[in-house]
């Protein structure tokens, strides 16, 4: 053994010279690759937010801003959705519908794994579509799961879904946060460590300040995500926001709160705009389920009340669309309904008093600019309409809880961001508008089943112009997509079709 090694001293000591030849020119290039190469070190994106969520689990809490972060980022689902709107694959590769439009069969997508290392299969499509459609579900849109009568897995890739009716947005719905595929190993800890199969995998979450996302580096296109690390700021004041850009401790705030200040950045070589639109409708929500609102003519008293030039001017800053019913005016199916009820504070007062409204009413906002500035102008036009309003800022679970879950309130403020939500008037009287019509619930039937097109636009014409007439609610604005980006940040859409917006495609330099 000894004879053996003393032999070998010699050529050791020749490999070792390469070895450190070698050692110190590859040390050479990685520094000359450091120093000429920043795909080298780590990218991390800084995104603003107004809202944080007091859950990041998308398929039981209905806050939006769960689905701006973490929706098709952290979760994906069967199908996603592209800035057009257009219904694209996802965990799905492809699926075949039947003749009858009631049989889905989704072949699912090969390499995708959760990220604690669990397989994806059908057992858990089936196990995240039976949860949400059981009785005791907490999910925040429940009636996109109606329509499904039976989930069947064929094999592990194969998927089939049996409706008991048609649904004209199948396809659409099932891309949205609310069908999120989860696993039963980790569903119980979704709510504060969420684990999906998507780009970006949890990484922290300090309350009241910011949450964190790292990449996933199993991710089955990897390749394609070109930033390392997203850092979720919650600012909600407009001038700390504004502060947070101008001094570059962010890259990126989609959905700025400060209109105001959007010239600002405009004049400011550092950053670009964009003006872009939502499906955002911004109501004065009326609690229909109680006086004085579960009265027609006190409903329309108030869409009499309501000034929506001043709001958009005082609260927006001129940059909103009126609304005079709950449809985006961008959408080729609008109808403009906004002289339906003319600002009149006279009319109001008349038609109050006929109604006999005299109690002073409470107005709950909840703490976004839009809702808080809105809030004052509608108090001070009721005002002008004999009505006293009590105007109640609150924070976002105070309104959560009080005004969503528990109906607690007269008025409030807030943008309803999710595509296709006239739904949201046959949802019952539970639902928190405290609203119910036969005659609507059998409108809506008939759009949620029409196949064809035109007659699909024609029926949503008719919605629009039964919600209006009824005044369910004070109809106010479209809620503006303002975004500011510090230059070199790229890939974000500039419309919102949707609630979630992809970071996959998402670059900065």
């Amino acid at each position: 053994m000894t004879t053996l090694r003393s032999a070998s001293r010699q050529t050791r000591r020749t490999r070792t010279a390469r070895t450190a030849t070698l050692a110190t020119t590859f040390a050479t290039v990685l520094s000359a690759l450091a120093l000429t190469s920043p795909a080298l070190a780590e990218t991390k994106l800084r995104i603003g937010l107004q809202q944080e969520p007091t859950v990041l689990d998308p398929t039981s809490d209905a806050t939006a801003s769960i689905d701006s972060m973490l929706t098709h980022n952290v979760f994906e689902s069967l199908t996603t959705v592209d800035e057009s709107g257009a219904v694209l694959p996802n965990l799905a590769s492809d699926w075949t519908i039947s003749e009858d439009g009631l049989t889905y069969t989704f072949t699912l997508v090969e390499g995708a794994t959760f990220h604690d290392g669990t397989a994806f299969d059908a057992e858990d499509v089936k196990f995240t579509f039976e949860r949400a459609m059981a009785e005791g579900s907490t999910n925040p849109s429940k009636s996109i799961f109606e329509p499904i009568e039976s989930v069947t897995v064929i094999d592990p890739k194969t998927i089939e879904f049996k409706l008991n009716r048609k649904d004209a947005f199948f396809l659409f719905n099932v891309a949205q946060g609310d069908a999120s595929i989860i696993a039963p190993e980790s569903v119980e800890a979704n709510a504060t460590k969420p684990v999906g199969t998507g780009p970006f995998m949890f990484d922290s979450w300090t309350r009241g300040d910011r949450l964190t996302l790292a990449k996933y580096a199993d991710y089955r296109d990897a390749a394609d995500v070109k930033i390392d690390k997203v850092e979720f700021r919650f600012i909600s004041d407009p001038a700390a926001a504004t502060a947070a850009l101008m001094s570059e401790e962010l890259d990126a705030f989609p959905g700025f709160p400060a209109p105001e200040l959007m010239t600002q950045f405009e004049a400011d070589p550092r950053f670009k705009t964009v003006v872009g639109s939502t499906n955002g409708e911004v109501i004065l929500a009326l609690n229909n389920s109680k006086p004085p609102f579960n009265d027609l003519k006190a409903r329309q008293a108030l869409s009499h009340a309501i000034d929506r030039a001043e709001i958009i001017d005082g609260a927006m800053y001129g940059m909103a669309v009126p609304i005079g019913s709950f449809y985006p005016p961008h959408a080729p199916d609008y109808i403009d309904l906004t002289g339906l009820y003319p600002h009149d504070s006279a009319k109001a007062k008349q038609m109050f008093e006929e109604a006999g409204v005299t109690e002073e009413l409470t107005l709950r906002v909840p703490p976004f600019p839009y809702a808080t500035r809105s809030g004052e102008i509608v108090q001070a036009e009721l005002a002008k309409a004999g009505i006293k309003v009590k105007l109640e800022n609150v924070e976002w679970g105070f309104w959560i809880d009080e005004v969503y879950k528990k109906k607690n309130y007269d008025m409030t403020i807030i943008a309803h961001t999710a595509p296709n939500d006239l739904s949201n008037f046959a949802r019952g009287p539970k639902y928190f508008y405290g609203y119910q019509s036969d005659d609507f619930d059998a409108l809506w039937n008939k759009i949620k089943t029409e196949s064809d097109t035109a007659a699909r636009a024609e029926l949503t014409k008719q919605a629009q112009t039964y919600l209006a007439e009824n005044a369910v609610h004070g109809f106010l604005f479209q809620l503006p997509q303002l975004s500011v980006y510090r230059n070199g940040v790229d890939g974000f859409w500039a419309a919102s079709p949707v609630l979630f917006q992809p970071l996959a495609g998402v670059t900065i330099q």
